[in-house]
């Protein structure tokens, strides 16, 4: 869960600076562990839910993409550790009306 709120803060300052109208951002996780003790993760899939108005699918792909590879230190402790990182994004367009 850690990682998933350290990676979803970075994605929504990094748009925020690239003055994208960003409304939020939720961090999907999926994990796999070891089998056997200590059960530690091996593999581990961040899907990115990012809402707001015109957001710039570049913008959003490089944002996630500088936090798990630069920025999130909890993502980069995993990934140095052996656990496999993947992501994936999906942006949800925001209408006038929900301003």
């Amino acid at each position: 869960m850690g990682v998933g709120g350290c990676s979803s803060y970075d994605v929504v300052q990094i748009l925020r600076k690239g003055r994208q109208d960003i409304e939020g951002c939720v961090a999907k996780l999926e994990a796999e562990r070891a089998p056997e003790p200590p059960k530690v993760f091996t593999k581990l899939h961040m899907h990115f839910v990012v809402t707001g108005r015109g957001l710039s699918e570049r913008k959003v792909a490089r944002a996630i993409e500088l936090s798990t590879e630069k920025y999130c230190s909890a993502s980069i402790m995993l990934s140095r550790g052996g656990v496999e990182i993947t992501h994936s994004y999906e942006i949800v367009e925001l209408g006038a009306e929900a301003q």
